[in-house]
């Protein structure tokens, strides 16, 4: 690591007794390490690394700061002294842009899971304008319903962030009452149906809710929803009202279903028309807030499958992973049409002796949530600001290393799985960035589908067509080189020699190859049409070594003339 090429690491040390302040100080206070070489070093780094240098556009001042000085030894064997700025900010006395400045730099400093949520629930809430308790109290029951959403709620754009939040709650709120099996249709579905008009009653609050939902609080104290939604801009509000209204409907039609109550889903289509209920309505809801924001491609509203692909795709990823928790809960949600190809029973599906049976099953339900992928990278294209892309990377990468994890993979049957922190992590540093990283993450993952793959398996001839479809058509979107016959390219052109590819070499070959056999056939050819004879090359060997046998010629008497 040399002096003009990046700073050295921070050290644990201090970023241990920098968290141990923000935690002494105040639970909404804002982190700033700022690394910056000290004397005569200070303005080459600045110029190389700019984003490191933020102090001086924070016109605000700590309330406490520290700095650390630290030597490290580079590659070259010399020495640079770095200083290490601690800053605390706490949000009273910080302006709400300070967010702004800070992601840059502690995106790449902080790496430790904890730390990062951490500074994610303290920077975003530098963005809030209101400190009403209304809208306090909607944040934390943000953070109570949706540990995974919660955190890229929070960091998309300040214009977006409380339309996006209300709009999750009162999901959520509806979700809540589709879930409750202690409340009886005849209460359920009128609440459903009605819930955008209880949306628009002041103080409005249910406490019917059974004990042992885990939402309920979040209804008892909805009033704190309804102020809020009061207070955002009307084109917002219609569109969260609509949503509301499409997917109560939905949700009643399905809640007075009996059989569907009774026996689950039946066919791939009410499959994904209940996806569509429960996850497609709200990629609408969402992607026409984001145009409303000036935030996404106008045209996207022109292209709603691809808007419903994004929901397919995360709902389908959770229903399949969830396959056991769901049977424990007595519900069912793989269609019939699916799983009654490869067992008798849906019970049959959760018993050890079918465990191939299972996996074959499975590996249906993983095709079919694939087949949404194509439409999910082409959606991401068209979002504009880089905070919306974040909240829509994320979910869909998470998704695509789920379905990796479930693919083939018996645990899913007898126990909860999920991926990994260390994964989680990854994904989101590489789902942050841009279009190009978050097509890897999927093609990386398609390979290792692929890879797991079985042969024996009913759908492995689709399985594997559908993932060289999404890498045809990352190829589509980013074109790649091989750089191995680049560099050959390149030397042979430096040495004045045209560069070919072996295998074209070949194939030049064989056509010309060809093209000889073809005219010596078309001659031949013409030649026995017009009338030769080509049966005496084989009768006799004088043709080719004459003298060899006596002609046939009849013999010629010599006379005196």
């Amino acid at each position: 690591m040399t002096a003009e090429n990046s700073f050295p690491p921070i050290p644990a040390s201090l970023i241990t007794a920098a968290v141990a302040a923000v935690a002494a100080a105040s639970s909404s206070a804002v982190l700033l390490l700022i690394p910056f070489t000290c004397d005569h070093l200070l303005p080459t780094s600045r110029a190389k690394h700019p984003h490191r240098f933020i102090g001086p556009r924070i016109h605000c001042q700590p309330t406490l700061t520290t700095t650390t000085t630290t030597k490290t030894k580079t590659t070259d064997r010399s020495s640079i002294t770095v200083c290490y700025e601690t800053r605390l900010y706490l949000v009273d006395s910080s302006p709400s842009p300070l967010r702004r400045h800070i992601s840059p730099v502690l995106q790449p400093i902080v790496r430790c899971d904890d730390q990062l949520s951490s500074w994610a629930s303290s920077s975003t809430s530098c963005t809030r304008t209101s400190s009403a308790p209304s809208s306090n109290a909607c944040f934390e029951h943000l953070n109570k319903t949706s540990r995974s959403f919660s955190a890229v709620i929070q960091e998309l754009n300040p214009e977006l962030l409380v339309p996006v939040c209300l709009f999750y709650l009162v999901l959520r709120g509806l979700d809540t009452i589709e879930d409750d099996m202690t409340l009886d249709i005849k209460e359920k579905e009128p609440l459903l149906r009605e819930f955008d008009q209880y949306m628009e009653k002041d103080g409005w609050t249910f406490t019917k809710n059974g004990p042992n939902e885990k939402d309920r609080n979040l209804l008892v104290h909805f009033d704190d929803v309804i102020v809020e939604l009061k207070k955002i801009k009307k084109p917002y509000y219609d569109i969260i009202k609509d949503i509301t209204i499409k997917m109560g409907n939905g949700m009643a039609d399905y809640a007075k279903n009996a059989a569907f109550n009774e026996n689950g889903v039946a066919t791939v289509k009410e499959y994904e028309l209940y996806c569509h209920y429960v996850a497609g309505l709200v990629g609408d809801g969402l992607t026409r807030l984001f145009v409303e924001g000036n935030m996404a491609n106008p045209k996207l509203l022109e292209r709603p499958e691809l808007t419903e692909s994004m929901g397919q795709f995360l709902q389908k990823t959770n229903i399949i992973r969830d396959v056991h928790e769901d049977y424990l809960d007595k519900r069912r949600f793989w269609p019939k049409e699916i799983w009654s190809k490869h067992v008798d029973t849906w019970d049959d599906l959760f018993k050890p002796e079918n465990q191939r049976k299972a996996l074959e099953c499975s590996s249906e339900m993983v095709l079919n949530a694939l087949k949404h992928a194509e439409e999910c990278l082409f959606y991401m294209a068209g979002i504009k600001d880089q905070s919306v892309f974040n909240f829509v990377a994320i979910p869909q990468s998470m998704a695509i290393a789920t379905l990796e994890l479930v693919f083939r993979n018996p645990a899913i049957f007898n126990s909860h799985i999920k991926i990994t922190k260390g994964d989680a992590c990854q994904l989101m540093s590489e789902s942050t960035q841009n279009l190009f990283v978050v097509c890897e993450v999927f093609r990386r993952y398609t390979r290792r589908i692929h890879k797991k793959n079985d042969p024996r398996d009913p759908n492995f001839v689709q399985i594997s067509a559908q993932c060289g479809k999404i890498e045809q058509f990352i190829d589509t979107l980013f074109p790649r080189q091989d750089p191995k016959k680049l560099g050959d390219a390149a030397k042979q052109k430096e040495r004045g020699q045209p560069g070919m590819d072996p295998g074209e070499a070949f194939i030049l070959g064989g056509m010309v190859l060809l093209t000889l056999f073809f005219v010596s056939a078309l001659m031949i050819g013409t030649a026995w049409f017009f009338g030769a004879r080509f049966d005496s090359l084989w009768k006799t060997d004088s043709v080719y070594w004459p003298g060899t046998e006596p002609g046939s010629a009849q013999p010629i008497d010599h006379k005196e003339l």
